[in-house]
């Protein structure tokens, strides 16, 4: 895939990540809530893993908990930022050691059929093309094989984006794909037995600024190609700050989860090399929406 290809700058998801590697901890409440949901999803497995990869394992919590719960399992934390990845010791201090791989969720450095889960809690919005991301998924785990992710949906920071809109100015907020998109390209990566969940976070934070600056600390900013670069003005700041909408003086967020289960099949056809997606009617996916 060229780099074109990609509505995300591969270059600037790492720089976003890597300055927010000593922060992330401690700023991402909803990420760590999202994540542990995760976690007892991915218990779904008849039987103890041989290896295990946590795609964007960003710090490590989660493969530190995968460890724990599984201390026999190869488990290998995996994420484009290596400032992140150095966090990963921290969490994973008392197992056996977590492998750490640096590299890109399009492109897996791994064999084929080399996987018996897939974990990855809120990184795949990140990965653009999703279909492209969930083949990469689909081939190095083994036939009969978990992916359990989540990711954000496209009412994320939907206050946000509106404001902007109403102030006249290009949203700065990250589009992401809706359920049916997810389902789709789970179809059409050659997944079986689906099973998709909606809901709906609400943060409240003093003002816009306290916003603003989680968004850094968790490297949540705008990493689009293309997008309009340089700070924002006092004038522009001051009128986005009045038009954000205000409950008893402070301000709230919306942020959309979508979580999913898929197999990989025991026995399975090739996926949709060239890219396109199968569409496939609502009734072909078991969904659970709050």
């Amino acid at each position: 895939m060229n780099q074109d290809d990609s509505l995300f700058q591969r270059d600037a998801v790492r720089r976003h990540f890597s300055r927010a590697a000593g922060t992330y901890l401690e700023a991402a409440a909803l990420q760590k809530e999202v994540e542990a949901r995760l976690l007892e999803q991915s218990d779904y497995l008849e039987t103890p893993p041989e290896r295990v990869l946590d795609l964007g394992a960003g710090p490590g919590r989660a493969s530190g908990v995968l460890k724990k719960r599984w201390p026999k399992s190869d488990v290998v934390a995996m994420d484009l930022s290596l400032p992140m990845l150095r966090q990963v010791p921290k969490q994973t201090r008392f197992w056996r050691p977590v492998k750490r791989v640096c590299a890109d969720a399009l492109q897996l450095p791994f064999r084929d059929r080399s996987f018996d889960l897939v974990f990855s809690s809120l990184c795949l919005q990140w990965a653009h093309p999703l279909p492209q991301a969930l083949r990469e998924i689909r081939r190095v785990l083994k036939p009969g094989g978990l992916l359990v992710f989540s990711t954000f949906g496209p009412d994320t920071l939907l206050e946000l984006r509106e404001t902007y809109l109403a102030c006249g100015l290009e949203p700065a907020v990250s589009p992401f794909a809706a359920i049916q998109q997810v389902g789709d390209a789970l179809q059409g990566a050659g997944f079986a037995r689906s099973v998709l969940d909606r809901e709906l976070y609400t943060l409240d934070y003093p003002d816009l600024r306290a916003l603003m600056r989680e968004l850094q600390a968790i490297g949540a900013t705008d990493a689009r190609a293309g997008r309009a670069r340089g700070l924002m003005g006092k004038t522009r700041w001051q009128a986005l700050d009045a038009a954000y909408p205000r409950q008893h003086g402070r301000v709230a967020s919306s942020w959309e989860v979508i979580a999913a289960m898929a197999f990989r099949p025991e026995h399975d056809p090739p996926p949709h090399e060239d890219g396109i997606v199968a569409r496939i009617s609502p009734e072909g996916i078991t969904r659970r929406i709050r």
